[in-house]
């Protein structure tokens, strides 16, 4: 298989959880193009191809090495024009580095604090003395003093999705009518706790998460491969 997409996992291969790699399996899936998934841990990112990227995602097309979860997605457009769009066009590209911005702000924070110690929990030993010291820097405390106080939060976090919720009563996709990359911005980010903790970010009842259970049927059901953690 010529596409290789080097994919975050912990101590289980068959589970990633990075949002921004689901971002691009979600991407290269609406293109239909076939893919290998390379499970990739913390600790063997510098090794990817030569040291590419410090992050991933990184995508391998033929020889064409691309990392960042956006720059991949516009590297697909580009590459594949006559596949299936991610953007529809120069304002979607546009309205996504809207979303990508909204989704960082307003998502990324709370569920990266309350699900700390799940994506702790879901890394081999190895990963997990990389994780704890990286992330005990970032948060300036313990990793378990991060998630304290989550369940009183979430209401505070659901309440923010309000524009994203209403939205939705409008159409089945932030997109339109169909799915499209800014989709998979907010995805990836919901699929992200999805598979690393059983803490309940959302309500199943809530439009966004009908919308997510749609998300998670697209593509054959790609996404929803992966189990949720239990």
């Amino acid at each position: 298989m010529s596409i290789k997409l080097y994919d975050l996992v912990g101590k289980d291969p068959t589970r990633p959880f990075s949002p921004h790699c689901w971002k691009v399996a979600m991407a290269l899936a609406h293109k239909g193009l076939e893919f290998e998934s390379v499970p990739t841990s913390f600790t063997r990112i510098k090794h990817v191809e030569n040291g590419a990227s410090p992050l991933i995602p990184v995508l391998s097309d033929r020889g064409k090495i691309v990392w960042d979860s956006f720059a991949i997605a516009l590297y697909l457009e580009d590459r594949y024009p006559d596949r299936r769009t991610l953007f529809g066009g120069p304002a979607g590209v546009a309205t996504s580095r809207f979303i990508e911005r909204w989704s960082l702000v307003t998502l990324h924070p709370f569920l990266a604090s309350a699900a700390l110690m799940d994506i702790h929990d879901h890394l081999a030993p190895e990963d997990q003395e990389y994780f704890r010291k990286s992330r005990e820097a970032r948060f300036n405390k313990k990793l378990e003093e991060v998630p304290v106080g989550r369940e009183a939060k979430v209401v505070a976090f659901r309440a923010s999705l309000e524009p994203l919720r209403g939205m939705l009563g409008f159409q089945p996709f932030i997109g339109g009518e169909s799915p499209l990359f800014c989709d998979y911005i907010v995805f990836g980010a919901f699929q992200w706790v999805r598979v690393v903790s059983p803490f309940r970010f959302l309500d199943e009842a809530d439009p966004v998460g009908i919308w997510l259970q749609r998300c998670l049927d697209l593509h054959g059901g790609i996404a929803r491969q992966v189990p949720a953690a239990a």
